[in-house]
């Protein structure tokens, strides 16, 4: 048996975390003593460690408690799961580490390493791979129909579409360091030509602007990107989108209203 701060110290985490979980009914202690002492068997530090995976992979505890309290749940399973995406993530950061090594050789001169070498991580194959995912996400229509539009380009205007991109983040980092809020006017600029930018890839709805500002934040993938730009750029990100996108829900419903008005004022 494990005390709660024994089970704490353990895994990790706070004995805070633990009460909470307790609280919802994510992990409840195995015996509660007559003074109130929490205390954890096997079986909790089991489904503790289920817990902690899938929190890794960016479900939400209700999402979790779900998963785990379904009578189909087979642990076995679910760890052979967890050890095929974690194989999956190791590749691919071994891949970036390979990429970074070699970067670090080229730029000290050390050896001769080909440009090719500079961007194994993000090659064609790579690539691919991402693509597959995506469908799984959005759909095969949409993602398809952006590659075909991505792939109609030249190699200069991808080029350009790319430099456009790294500027538009680049201005969103300076107004963070800036320390302009997201719902200035100035940064909203930025959001309007991120808007702006992403029809070079497909036709952007509201729906999916404000699933993208909250993506961004939000999914583990989007969030690990934009983190390395800058710590505070999700959730900055995220909170600039909504405030476009509110207001351009807002100017929606004020032109629908005129146009309601100008109808009955012409009967």
């Amino acid at each position: 048996m494990y005390s709660v701060k024994q089970l704490a110290d353990l895994a990790s985490i706070s004995v805070r975390t633990l009460h909470y979980y307790d609280e919802i009914g994510l992990l409840t202690p195995s015996l509660v003593t007559d003074n109130g002492y929490r205390h954890y068997d096997e079986a909790n530090l089991l489904r503790l460690q289920q817990i902690l995976f899938y929190r890794e992979i960016g479900l939400e505890l209700t999402q979790i408690k779900t998963v785990l309290d379904s009578p189909n749940f087979d642990l076995l399973e679910a760890l052979r799961s967890h050890r095929r995406e974690l194989e999956k993530k190791a590749e691919r950061l071994q891949d970036l580490i390979t990429t970074v090594d070699n970067t670090i050789i080229y730029l000290s001169g050390e050896s001769t390493v080909s440009k090719r070498q500079l961007f194994q991580a993000f090659s064609d194959e790579k690539q691919k791979e991402y693509e597959r995912s995506a469908r799984l996400q959005y759909g095969p229509k949409a993602v398809n129909e952006s590659i075909k539009l991505w792939n109609s380009y030249s190699q200069e205007k991808k080029q350009a579409i790319g430099e456009e991109s790294n500027q538009i983040y680049s201005d969103f980092i300076d107004a963070v360091e800036a320390g302009k809020a997201p719902t200035s006017p100035e940064v909203q600029e930025i959001v309007e030509r991120w808007h702006k930018h992403l029809h070079y890839f497909y036709e952007p709805t509201l729906e999916i602007l404000r699933g993208l500002g909250t993506g961004y934040n939000e999914d583990p993938a989007f969030n690990a990107t934009f983190t390395r730009l800058h710590p505070a750029l999700p959730e900055y990100l995220q909170n600039a989108i909504i405030e476009y996108v509110d207001q351009l829900e807002t100017a929606e419903i004020v032109r629908m209203l005129a146009e309601d008005e100008e109808k009955r004022a012409a009967r």
